[in-house]
């Protein structure tokens, strides 16, 4: 019963991240579950249905034992699915319970007994209840309060209040409006990391600040899957805008892990930015050391590229040459040292790639130094 139109979750960049502070504040995750009430599916209908008519209700989104051993009385339904079948059951008092996967309604009028000793901050008797089931059988469990006409979700130890469709598209929106800007920042460190590389004169400081702002990226990408994936349907513009501001950068950052890996690894490991919190991230020196780099190097250590993302920006350079050309050669340095004599002596490269690699990195030079 996923949302229509809900874009798929994106595998991490490749672990990668930002540096500027003001850019690092969380606009605020949705829990998972929220996508299971996006609009457009049966079961929102259903809720918004109930938040019309003014009715309250408790529904507890999945069965297992534990709910089994707290629940009484009610009436078992097993019966499919369907928003005007759920409005209608809400009309009597106690909990309805769906299936796991949402499409039958197993039972109507339940009554639930969880454990008293098990801590709420709610008031209300139908809210203390669902977060008290929530946290004891471990599943979540829908409200609808009648006075507020607001839907909530327990899930786990906390409650959310599920946004309107509205709310949703304001927080993609601001989600995307962050990821732009971020970019901007990411494609203005690249550029000089380009610079720094045509110069041989990377440090450590240098990658650093590249990694934050992938990692930062990945971070607020993660938050705006997270609303487009609520919004169902509705959200399909925002997915496109999403992919379009951050389907390169996986390719890049793998390309420049590859450039810088440590020596005897075989990756430099971006994915553990993923393990720092935003204060952490702003820790530059944390940010090298979790990148592998180890406490012989300090931040203004000269370090040096493999040539795998300037050798890519070369068209019509096959993939596997690029490979053999950083094999035989080491480095970046190297690469642009080297005469079309030498670039022939490498296994792959005739007359026309050696000419094309010498073009290539002039032409990356010269863009270079002129920006």
């Amino acid at each position: 019963m996923a949302p229509r139109g809900r874009p798929r979750r994106r595998t991490r960049l490749g672990r990668t991240h930002l540096g500027s502070r003001e850019a690092c504040v969380s606009i605020g995750r949705l829990p998972d579950e929220i996508v299971q009430l996006a609009p457009g599916t049966p079961l929102r209908d259903g809720l918004d249905r109930i938040v019309s008519g003014h009715t309250g209700a408790l529904v507890v989104l999945g069965t297992n034992p534990a709910l089994a051993a707290i629940s009484t009385g009610g009436f078992p339904l097993d019966i499919r699915f369907n928003a005007t079948r759920l409005r209608e059951l809400a009309k009597m008092d106690g909990a309805i319970v769906l299936s796991t996967d949402l499409t039958r309604i197993v039972a109507a009028a339940v009554h639930l007994s969880p454990a008293a000793d098990v801590p709420t901050s709610e008031t209300g008797t139908r809210h203390r209840t669902a977060e008290r089931v929530a946290k004891q059988v471990g599943l979540p469990v829908v409200t609808v309060s009648a006075s507020m006409d607001t839907i909530s979700l327990f899930a786990g130890a906390g409650r959310q209040i599920v946004p309107r469709p509205d709310q949703l598209l304001d927080r993609a929106g601001q989600a995307l409006a962050a990821i732009q800007g971020t970019r901007q920042r990411l494609n203005d460190s690249l550029d000089r990391l380009t610079t720094l590389e045509v110069h041989d004169s990377v440090t450590l400081r240098d990658l650093a600040h590249v990694a934050q702002r992938f990692e930062m990226v990945n971070r607020l990408a993660d938050e705006a899957t997270t609303y487009i994936s609520a919004m169902g349907g509705d959200g399909r513009l925002a997915a496109l805008q999403l992919h379009d501001l951050v389907d390169d950068l996986t390719p890049l950052s793998s390309l420049l892990q590859r450039d810088y890996v440590t020596e005897g690894a075989e990756a430099m490991p971006f994915a553990t930015l993923a393990r720092l919190d935003d204060h952490e991230l702003f820790d530059i020196v944390l940010v090298a050391r979790s990148l592998g780099f180890g406490g012989d190097l300090h931040l203004d250590s000269p370090i040096h590229p493999r040539g795998f993302r300037q050798l890519a920006a070369i068209p019509r350079l096959p993939p596997g040459v690029r490979g053999q050309l950083v094999a035989h050669f080491g480095d970046l340095g190297a690469l642009y040292g080297a005469s079309t004599g030498e670039l022939l002596a490498v296994e792959g490269v005739t007359p026309e790639i050696a000419h094309t690699v010498r073009d290539g990195l002039t032409h990356i030079a010269e863009r270079a130094l002129t920006n």
